[in-house]
């Protein structure tokens, strides 16, 4: 159980919500793109303090079950990060999506902001089962337009070498920099200065 943290005088919170990519699988303390999204907002003169409740492992239903601790914490923007357990494990797109629609409306009946990041599969799951999956966020972010949507968090790190882990689904520290960046742009409409 997370103890709910101290907010430091005049910061806002901004909760990382997500699976492994979140939490930083694979890598260093410091290293997931929560500590480089705290890094770039405090060098741009955003007042906020990144958590980072990212859980390896974790699929968007593992989500739903945790979100009465992502409200206790009142945060003013979320970032939510699941689905891509879902498809490595194959379960169904119609559950993820029901599980998606659920969060997204649980945050904003509580008045948070949120981005809905979303991921890809790799190759070898298929043309047809990748774009059904890649749907499944498009459709999320259409039901909820008040929030914002950034596609694919991986999309600016494919290109780079070194950006993603031998296991070929989890991002480097400099994959992480990237997501940051690639995030970014999506987030500063929502955030206070």
């Amino acid at each position: 159980m997370w103890a709910a943290p101290v907010r430091a005088a005049n910061h806002r919170m901004l909760v990382c919500y997500g699976d492994s990519i979140t939490a930083g699988y694979g890598l260093a303390d410091g290293q997931a793109y929560p500590s480089d999204l705290q890094r770039d907002l405090t060098a741009e003169g955003y007042r906020y303090r990144v958590l980072n409740r990212g859980t390896s492992g974790a699929t968007s239903k593992d989500a739903v079950v945790g979100l009465p601790e992502i409200l206790a914490l009142h945060p003013d923007v979320v970032i939510v990060e699941f689905g891509g357990n879902d498809g490595l494990r194959g379960l169904p797109l119609d559950q993820t999506r029901r599980n998606l629609d659920e969060i997204l409306d649980a945050l904003a009946a509580g008045h948070i902001r949120v981005l809905l990041a979303g991921i890809t599969l790799p190759p070898n799951y298929g043309a047809d089962y990748i774009r059904s999956f890649e749907q499944v966020f498009r459709d999320a972010a259409a039901a909820h337009p008040r929030d914002a949507f950034v596609p694919m968090i991986y999309k600016d790190l494919i290109p780079v070498p070194g950006t993603i882990q031998g296991d070929g689904i989890h991002p480097t520290a400099k994959g992480s920099e990237i997501i940051a960046r690639t995030l970014l742009p999506a987030l500063k409409p929502l955030l206070a200065r």
